[in-house]
């Protein structure tokens, strides 16, 4: 299929659209064993995968966020609901953030939140925060169909069909790149002065 072709973009845009998130009522309200958590999170967040041999989660992984205290130990080796979704925070986040700033991020809320211990639990959190995930898609939809014909329009003056294919996709890549690489950094910001804050109050 060809770069240029509309057909191209309404491929790409099928493919996001079938990254949803983990409904929170589709989560067990009953403990889970490791098995049964890494079979859930196989299950739920498929359609992320590159690769069909692609693990998502794996018991390694999950032990070694417990060790790095980025999620609390299970409760005789089972997990609960809110471990849960802090995996799945943990999961969306990993692709972009170092564990440090992941770290930095979910230390308060663990403890503030963690365990029923306050007016708002981790469960109300993540609804709030999903919520908004269908106006974000379409925003985020638009922006890449304008980058997309935005990239069609470089290197008008290429003759080779082939390099200009290449180039136009090449360009695309960029401005999708320098999109994520400027929020990356925006976030690296937030995080760096989350942690300040949080050092003058102690």
């Amino acid at each position: 299929m060809e770069f240029s072709d509309d057909k191209y973009l309404k491929t790409l845009i099928q493919g996001m659209k079938k990254l949803d998130y983990v409904v929170p009522d589709d989560i067990p309200n009953i403990d889970l064993y490791m098995d049964q958590v890494t079979t859930f999170m196989d299950e739920h967040l498929k359609f992320s995968k590159r690769y069909n041999e692609d693990k998502l989660l794996t018991k390694t992984m999950i032990n070694n966020y417990t060790k790095n205290d980025l999620l609390p130990p299970p409760n005789k080796k089972k997990y609960t609901k809110e471990h849960m979704l802090m995996l799945i925070f943990i999961y969306y986040f990993k692709n972009i953030l170092s564990i440090n700033d992941i770290q930095q991020m979910f230390n308060p809320l663990t403890e503030k939140y963690y365990g029923g211990n306050s007016e708002i639990g981790l469960e109300e959190i993540y609804k709030e925060v999903f919520q908004y995930e269908e106006e974000q898609m379409d925003n985020l939809l638009k922006d890449v169909i304008r980058k997309y014909r935005k990239s069609q329009e470089t290197f008008k003056e290429v003759k080779s069909k082939e390099d200009k294919e290449f180039l136009n996709v090449f360009s695309f890549i960029c401005m999708l790149g320098f999109d994520v690489y400027l929020k990356k950094q925006m976030i690296e910001k937030l995080i760096d002065d989350m942690a300040k804050e949080m050092e003058k109050k102690q």
